[in-house]
């Protein structure tokens, strides 16, 4: 769900089976920093940035602007918009729908859609395709603080603010592993769903 923390990729990747290593001709190559393996051993594609992935295939990507001589190419560093998502497009992508779901949930939320909401985020979890990121938010959810308790008054699910406000939590753990700055969780609605008060979203 979120991105892939250095610490663990290092970890995926000692939880694999051994090391995998591709043949090229008779030649095997280990695969490099910051690529994780799946559970099979093998590259996660969903689990890898798209720099990484493309520093594993060696690949390189013809440059897209008309004026450059066709032999022209560059390093790829950014997913074209038609590949597979890495780790991070999937991750944003995610937190959008995840947010929105979180700001059109019902302002008092009957029993049924508590119930609904709570089954949804722990299939969501188990079924997420970078499995390092699905075990990291399934652990985060059994934190007691952090648990999704339907019926429970006053709790993460009885409502749009509260569980809007569980939401901003889990993403804002994220951004503190990732070391990127945390979102100011007074500012929820404003964001995901009524728009910025300066009317730049009208």
């Amino acid at each position: 769900m979120v991105e892939i923390l250095p610490a663990q990729a290092d970890e995926a990747k000692n939880e694999t089976a051994g090391v995998y290593a591709r043949e090229e001709g008779r030649k095997k190559k280990a695969i490099p920093k910051g690529v994780v393996l799946d559970k099979d051993g093998k590259p996660c594609r969903s689990c890898t940035s798209f720099r990484d992935w493309a520093a594993m295939t060696e690949k390189k990507i013809a440059s897209p602007q008309p004026k450059e001589p066709p032999s022209t190419t560059t390093a790829a560093t950014s997913l074209p918009l038609d590949c597979p998502p890495d780790v991070e497009t999937l991750g944003r992508s995610t937190w959008t729908l995840l947010h929105t779901i979180a700001a059109t949930y019902p302002t008092t939320a009957p029993m049924e859609k508590q119930t609904e909401m709570k089954t949804f985020i722990n299939i969501f979890s188990r079924v997420y395709p970078c499995w390092v990121c699905a075990e990291d938010f399934q652990r985060w959810i059994e934190l007691p603080e952090n648990r999704l308790l339907p019926g429970r008054q006053g709790g993460h699910l009885s409502g749009r603010a509260s569980f809007g406000q569980w939401m901003c939590g889990a993403h804002n753990e994220v951004n503190r592993k990732l070391g990127k700055r945390e979102f100011d969780c007074r500012r929820y609605e404003e964001r995901w769903r009524t728009g910025w008060a300066d009317g730049r979203c009208d």
